[in-house]
This record gives structure tokens, C-alpha cells and sequence, in this order.
């Protein structure tokens, strides 16, 4: 599965505000030139952070942007679905409103997906990494380049462990 450039990007907007966070408002501009990013298309997932509830702007000569909430309170799962949806490693698997996971292809009760199961469990895997990981786990990773990963995020150990089915 992969994620596209608005996740990328997006990710890498928030970074830079948790960074500098505690300063005033951050331009986007600021942060466009300096990651390289195309301005217009930061605009648009920053309208996507904000209608999340994960930025918040402020207008005029020392406006910009800023983290609605603490680094730390901040998961990269309220970022990845503010700017991708709802994340399903294959098109028909998706999440029902009552958070159930559904597959397209199961048209009736008697006829069940044979990879259903699998897909469900890449899934969570994706989600629990993703829900695991806060935003200030990111700021300190990149501000720590040369600590080992497992150092600086324990929980991101489990990845790197076997997948087991408990079954």
C-alpha cells in the first residue's frame, strides 16, 4: 500500500509546525520554500488539517499556521485520514459506520471473502502503527537523526516483530 503525496506532505507540513511550535504563526509560504513543496497544493491539505481540527490559522502581516493541539496529543492516524480517508490496503475493503470492516465483494451472507481476513489485518496493522505514533514522536526522531529508531519510538519495535495470529 502506498500512501500518496497528500499524506507525505501533509505529514511533513505538521512536522515543521510542531517543530517551531510555541513561535507565532507559521507562513505557509515559509514552509513551502523551505521542504520544496508546491505552495497551492499545501493550501488545499492544510484546509483539510483545519476542518480536522488539527491546525489553526490566523490571518493578517504575522499570520500563518499553528498546531491546534499539542505534538504529543496529535496521532499520525488523525493526520493520514484528514488528507487520505479511511485507510484500506485493497479498494474493497473498507469500514462500515458502525466500524465494522466490510468487503465489497461479500454480496450475500453465504458467500464470504476468502481474503477478507488477511486484508483486515494488514489493515490494523496500518492503523495501530499509525495510531501509535504521535506527532512529537516525529519531531524528536527528526531531531535525533542519529539514535535508533527503537530508542526514540518503542512502540514502533512491533513492526519489526513476527506478525502472530494469536490462533
Amino acid at each position: 500500500m502506498m500512501f500518496s503525496t497528500k499524506a507525505e506532505y501533509g505529514v511533513r507540513v505538521m512536522v515543521e509546525l510542531a517543530r517551531r511550535a510555541g513561535e507565532d504563526p507559521i507562513p505557509l509560504a515559509e514552509i513551502a520554500a523551505h521542504d520544496g513543496l508546491p505552495l497551492a497544493y499545501l493550501e488545499h491539505l492544510v484546509a483539510r488539517l483545519r476542518k480536522a481540527g488539527l491546525v489553526d490559522s490566523r490571518r493578517g502581516s504575522r499570520g500563518g499556521y499553528l498546531l491546534a493541539r499539542p505534538a504529543k496529543e496529535i496521532t499520525m492516524a488523525e493526520v493520514v485520514e484528514a488528507l487520505e480517508g479511511s485507510i484500506a490496503p485493497i479498494e474493497c475493503i473498507s469500514e462500515s459506520a458502525d466500524g465494522t470492516i466490510v468487503c465489497a465483494r461479500e454480496s450475500s451472507p453465504d458467500h464470504v471473502c476468502p481474503t477478507k481476513l488477511l486484508w483486515t489485518r494488514v489493515r490494523m496493522s496500518i492503523v495501530n502503527t499509525l495510531r501509535e505514533t504521535t506527532l512529537a514522536d516525529l519531531v524528536l526522531s527528526a531531531t535525533h537523526p542519529a539514535m535508533p529508531t527503537g530508542a526514540i519510538l518503542p512502540t514502533l519495535e512491533l513492526a519489526s516483530q513476527p506478525l502472530t495470529t494469536g490462533a
